[in-house]
């Protein structure tokens, strides 16, 4: 039997949903939010089945006023990244990559600060 839970969204993103609604042509808001959790569980599971070493590539993109969040979370993980590329984007927005050299572990732990820090605006994981 379906739950139904309360989730809080600011409007801008409720624009966005709305109009993921529209275009994709899901039938109501529910899904599009019921979607978009079932591809982060399946990314989640992804990321806990890596083991060992592990070479990648992180994304970032988050505004140019959160970089001090940016600088404190990649210094406490100087030892796994091996190059990290900083670029301007439109609209006051910043793209961070990082090449990514260590253990799954480190990498999962990397991925986590960006994602539940509350500020990025896209964080994807890349490993070739």
């Amino acid at each position: 039997m379906p739950r139904i839970i309360s989730v809080s969204l600011s409007e801008s993103l409720l624009e966005e949903v709305s109009r993921i609604q529209r275009e994709m042509g899901f039938s109501g808001r529910s899904e599009v939010i019921r979607a978009g959790l079932r591809r982060l569980i399946a990314e989640r599971r992804e990321l806990e089945r890596m083991r060992g070493r592990i070479n990648s590539i992180l994304l970032v993109v988050h505004e140019r006023e959160d970089e001090d969040i940016v600088n404190r979370i990649k210094h406490e993980f100087d030892d796994i990244i091996n190059t990290q590329l900083h670029s301007h984007l439109k609209r006051e927005k910043c793209l961070e990559i990082f090449i990514l050299d260590g253990e799954a572990e480190r990498i999962r732990e990397i991925v986590d600060r960006f994602e539940t820090c509350g500020k990025m605006e896209y964080v994807n994981l890349i490993i070739p």
